[in-house]
């Protein structure tokens, strides 16, 4: 929302990027009441024939009644439903002429190469989707969950990580990064010990599991499992009501990417919106205890990781 500065009045924020306004609901859409949820929902599902409904219309279609309807037009920033058909509308036009100018033929080998791609049009397309992966991940984030995430952060005693395959490099940045902020950390890369583990852990211990699917059984077992026990959880996932959420005190969101088919699996591109996630969760704690931080930043180069570099200029965190 903006105000006006001649009138004082409070309006809704422009749509300077029609296809903005659908990252923007995606974001909100997990943290949103059922009805509202319903309404963003559809929306996604369909912008297109959303934007030739009435109001009443897609009150009945989302079986909520009309002021849902402009209760969530409110939440996502218009100032009314005719500019959220408007929006939708752009949006709709925007998406289209975007999907019909990026279209590659499908690809069972990597995200969107295709045989006969030369070096220099794969290095182009890995670039665009790592750009894509960031930038939606960055849209998904909802500012509340990640303050109470660093709530959870800030409370506990012990930060455990728990992922699989390639998700365990988000869970190493965790590692090194919240070590260095001061915080005692945890990963183990067998899955059969991140269960045990979950099974030990308690109040005052905190576990952060991570899966791009947000299917992976030994993950959602691990986050259950702390739970149970006492200890609060994190999931970073990119799923919307996969199995994980349902076991964690706050789920923050990476983006959705396309994958190289069943036989590669998730494209390495998607790991970039879970180190991005990983970031913000630091900085944000960093910014929270900015001088104890800085100490331990300090001590941690200079007695782990000076030495270990040639000429490093002394006293450098």
């Amino acid at each position: 929302m903006v105000t006006d500065d001649e009138t004082g009045m409070t309006m809704a924020e422009p749509v300077q990027d029609p296809t903005a306004l659908l990252h923007r609901i995606s974001s909100k859409l997990p943290y949103l009441p059922r009805a509202l949820r319903a309404i963003g929902e559809r929306i996604l599902n369909d912008p297109g024939a959303v934007q030739t409904m009435s109001i009443t219309q897609l009150a009945m279609a989302c079986d909520v009644a009309e002021s849902s309807v402009s209760r969530f037009v409110r939440e996502i920033g218009l100032d009314s439903y005719q500019s959220l058909r408007l929006a939708l509308a752009e949006a709709t036009f925007v998406s289209r002429a975007q999907d019909r100018k990026s279209a590659e033929p499908e690809s069972g080998v990597y995200d969107g190469i295709a045989r006969d791609d030369p070096i220099e049009s794969i290095v182009g397309k890995i670039e665009r989707s790592s750009q894509r992966a960031i930038r939606q991940t960055a849209r998904r984030q909802n500012a509340a969950a990640v303050e109470t995430a660093v709530s959870l952060i800030e409370a506990a005693n012990t930060l455990v990580f728990c992922c699989m395959g390639s998700s365990s490099i988000a869970a190493e940045e965790g590692v090194m990064r919240f070590t260095r902020a001061g915080k005692k950390c945890l990963l183990f890369r067998d899955q059969s010990v991140q269960v045990m583990l979950a099974s030990v852990l308690g109040p005052g211990d905190l576990l952060i599991g991570i899966s791009n699917s947000g299917q992976s059984a030994p993950i959602i077992q691990s986050l259950r499992l702390a739970r149970e026990h006492g200890a609060r959880t994190i999931g970073v996932t990119s799923a919307e009501g996969a199995p994980i959420t349902a076991h964690c005190d706050v789920t923050l969101y990476t983006s959705s990417v396309p994958n190289g088919g069943a036989h590669y699996g998730e494209a390495m591109t998607s790991k970039w919106g879970q180190l991005l996630v990983i970031d913000v969760l630091y900085a944000a704690y960093a910014a929270r205890h900015f001088d104890d931080t800085l100490a331990h930043l300090e001590e941690t180069y200079r007695e782990a990781i000076r030495q270990s570099r040639v000429d490093a200029p002394a006293g450098r965190p």
